[in-house]
């Protein structure tokens, strides 16, 4: 059980470019040095004990804390050798893995990708990815709502990057969780749609705060839906005012340069 969001994670795992996935139990291993530079800490836990009267404890610890510091020593390995990682968030059906795709496809030549796909089950997105001509690896969470760093640790073990690439991360489709663990990545981007609504921003204020892009995608579909995309990026700036955001059209390629040069800015 997650201490922070109530998700319980794990899952079976196979061969090949899937990993089983533990919940939140750092420990040593091959990626599992560095220092700490985490993108943020829970809040304290208020729980309602039913034998004790219905009293409220609060338990003042940072439930964060071993996810942090794992987090720090995924950095710090991917620091050493040269990698960035990029954290993509989203609801589900937002468009990451048609972008991841179309990256894929227009990088090809230019640097190397790798992807860590994060799905509560199936090999799907993964299979799609690998058509797409990148390496892999596809996390199953279970019931779980997010990946955390554990998870990162274990994929970047099975993927080994090569020294320089960029790491895609295609995180759980969750405005929520994902939010809150970080996984040890340079930047973390946020992708919604067109389709989605105006107001997302105002709806999911942490998982903007949190953010160092924002992607609008589905541009194409703006005359077919109610849309107000100044409105939007004022939101999204109201929860956030560094924020930068770019209108994509993962589908058609609109916008798409905007994209590979801010991953360039990464380096």
């Amino acid at each position: 059980m997650c201490g922070t969001c109530g998700c319980s994670g794990g899952s079976e795992g196979g061969g090949g470019t899937r990993v089983a996935v533990p919940h939140t139990h750092p420990h040593e291993g091959d990626l599992d040095h560095g220092h700490d530079h985490s993108h943020g800490h829970a809040p304290a836990v208020a729980i309602r004990g039913a034998a004790g009267g219905g009293e409220t404890i609060t338990l003042e610890q940072r439930v964060l804390a071993k996810n942090e510091d794992l987090a720090a020593r995924n950095r710090a390995w991917l620091a050493e050798q040269g990698i960035v990682a990029v954290n993509l968030m989203s609801s589900p059906g937002a468009g990451k893995t048609t972008l991841l795709e179309r990256t894929i496809r227009d990088l090809a030549g230019r640097r190397p990708v790798a992807v860590v796909e994060g799905d509560q089950e199936t090999m799907l997105d993964a299979e799609r990815i690998k058509r797409a001509g990148s390496t892999v690896v596809q996390v199953n969470t279970g019931a779980g709502c997010h990946l955390d760093a554990e998870m990162m640790r274990d994929a970047l073990t099975t993927l080994t990057p090569e020294p320089g690439s960029l790491v895609l991360v295609e995180n759980v489709g969750n405005l929520v969780c994902p939010a809150l663990f970080d996984l040890g990545e340079r930047s973390r981007v946020v992708i919604i749609s067109v389709t989605e609504g105006t107001d997302k921003p105002l709806k999911y204020p942490y998982m903007f705060a949190a953010a160092d892009l924002v992607i609008i995608n589905k541009v194409d579909l703006l005359p077919y839906v109610d849309f107000d995309m100044a409105r939007c990026e004022e939101y999204a700036r109201s929860v956030n005012p560094g924020l930068r955001l770019l209108a994509v059209s993962a589908t058609t390629g609109e916008g798409m340069r905007a994209w590979y040069d801010w991953v360039a800015e990464q380096y």
